[in-house]
């Protein structure tokens, strides 16, 4: 497998996602609500308004954190979806299958250009975040709550292990699907967990700590490589040559 013809088919991927709109709008808004509008719901539900009492701040400001957790887990089936099943659709990816580069190298590629918009993204609007929320824990608790072990682990363990989660995902709905917007649809059931992750730490239930976050991230991981050979062997370019029409 040789890296530089997977990034050229990344490349590519990029290029016409950047004249995506409904692309670009996934990629920025979503982020954009959640880094802005956590800190505002801390800020006017917070402990002077009788909303988050005081004492349970750390514990919200931790499970807002995870809302970074369920964006790297939906981001990218957008990107994913269209990837393959759009140029399925527009019959550009035939003539791609026909050059020399290998299942896995395509597939890398894909992967990488499904991967790299939404992790971007998800970091800045952290940055923005725990910036918003900084300013508002100096008032409230006297010192900066973030960065933390939290917020490291995160952003750079679990988010990322969740994208590609949610790309190896794609992949699989998409070698069988034939409709953007189902296979969207389809992807985007893979956040359902994470949602349920993240109910469960508001209401008490789960302690978003250092330990359980590596625990969930062991668990991604295995999902990951499960899911990675199951892509490999449901992406086959011979079928998709003959049948994908």
């Amino acid at each position: 497998m040789r890296l530089s013809r997977a990034w050229i088919i990344a490349a590519k991927d990029l290029r016409i996602f950047r004249r995506d709109k409904n692309i670009l709008r996934s990629v920025i808004l979503f982020p954009l609500i959640v880094c802005i509008g956590l800190p505002l719901v801390v800020h006017f539900a917070g402990y002077k308004h009788g909303g988050i009492p005081l004492s349970n701040l750390p514990t919200t400001l931790n499970a807002f954190s995870f809302f970074f957790i369920n964006l790297a887990a939906y981001l990218p089936t957008a990107i994913a979806s269209y990837s393959l099943v759009g140029e399925k659709v527009e019959k550009s990816l035939e003539p791609l299958l026909a050059t020399p580069i290998t299942d896995g190298e395509l597939l890398l590629g894909k992967s990488i250009a499904a991967f790299l918009p939404p992790i971007v993204a998800i970091y800045i609007g952290a940055v923005v975040f725990m910036a918003l929320i900084d300013q508002l824990t100096h008032q409230t608790l006297g010192y900066s709550y973030f960065p933390n072990w939290t917020m490291g682990i995160i952003l750079l363990v679990v988010a990322p292990l969740s994208a590609i989660l949610s790309v190896q995902a794609s992949v699989i709905i998409s070698a069988r699907a034939s409709d953007v917007r189902a296979a969207q649809l389809l992807g985007g059931l893979i956040a359902l967990p994470f949602g349920a992750i993240y109910v469960a730490s508001e209401i008490g239930s789960v302690s978003l700590n250092a330990n359980n976050l590596f625990i969930i991230s062991g668990v991604i991981l295995l999902v990951d490589v499960i899911l990675f050979f199951i892509s490999t062997k449901t992406f086959r370019r011979e079928e998709i040559l003959t049948k994908w029409r």
